[in-house]
């Protein structure tokens, strides 16, 4: 008869969604040494290898193989359990796990301020991570929802947008392009940009448009961050392209300017999103209700689809 506990599972779980020991210990916020053995008193327990070493880098066993579509489905239903445990306490004590890309951690943090004023009891853990990572994360089902832009297609996952998200060009307030109107797109073609990474939506968002006006941008600094791209823009090192809520107070203190291009603002919008066919806490679902009808309010007009 096994003898395996919770703590045993939930490691094992944590090191083979990350193929890896550190990560795991970084996210159960436990040594390594800990996840180690931890690892090993279970494979002692079930007397098989649940992971092999090749390198620097791990791999699940077909003994792991296994383990892990069970554990999987034993941590769906110790979560689904704490959702209906939650509902019975109803919304004074409940929890909201929830991550955003980068780009929304503008304002996200206001949403998430003012629905915990209404819902005081409400315990919110919110993660900020790239699109990629967000994605993985909803794939793993370790978040209730997500705020993104275009959500992808084909994928197992429910999302409706609540608020438009204009993208618009940023220029340094010296620019000699600041005081134009009306500046046709083929002028950019002269300019440096300064780029989000590959697999972001502003940086796909941005060359899907230029590549419908048959236009190659020059390509200067790459970088993972908005806030990277708006210092760098500032030191003139060329210009950028982001959601115009990234840069609001930039703009408002005159640190950057928004140019006036044909074709801009190009318009998407922020969507939520959980998957397909998980039972949403109270809570998850009170705080999708409430983005849907008051984020438009706080920070702009609703968008469709």
């Amino acid at each position: 008869m096994l003898h395996l506990t919770l703590r045993q599972l939930k490691v094992f779980e944590s090191v083979a969604r990350h193929l890896s020991y550190s990560r795991a210990a970084e996210e159960l916020h436990l040594s390594q040494p800990a996840v180690s053995m931890q690892i090993k008193q279970l494979e002692e327990n079930v007397s098989l290898p649940l992971f092999e070493q090749m390198g620097k880098r791990i791999s699940l066993t077909e003994a792991g193989h296994e383990l892990n579509h069970y554990s999987r489905a034993i941590s769906q239903q110790l979560a689904d359990m704490e959702v209906a445990l939650d509902e019975l306490k109803g919304m004074e004590r409940g929890k909201l796990n929830i991550s955003v890309v980068t780009t929304a951690n503008y304002f996200a943090p206001h949403l998430l301020a003012k629905f915990c004023q209404r819902y005081s009891g409400v315990t919110v853990s919110l993660n900020v991570s790239n699109r990629e990572t967000v994605l993985k994360q909803l794939a793993d089902n370790v978040i209730d929802l997500a705020i993104m832009g275009q959500p992808p297609e084909n994928q197992d996952i429910d999302s409706e947008s609540f608020m438009e998200n204009p993208l618009v060009v940023i220029a340094p307030p010296d620019h000699q392009l600041c005081s134009a109107q009306k500046i046709p797109v083929k002028r950019l073609a002269k300019e440096i940009f300064l780029v989000r990474e590959p697999g972001s939506g502003t940086r796909s968002a941005m060359e899907r448009f230029f590549a419908s006006h048959k236009i190659k941008i020059n390509k200067g600094m790459e970088t993972d961050t908005t806030e990277a791209i708006k210092q760098a823009v500032q030191a003139g090192m060329g210009l950028g392209i982001m959601s115009q809520h990234t840069a609001e107070l930039e703009l408002e203190t005159s640190r950057l300017k928004v140019l006036d291009v044909q074709g801009f603002p190009i318009i998407r919008y922020w969507h939520v999103v959980h998957r397909k066919n998980k039972r949403l806490s109270g809570v998850a679902q009170a705080f999708r209700e409430f983005l849907l009808k008051e984020a438009e309010l706080m920070f702009g007009s609703k968008g469709g689809g």
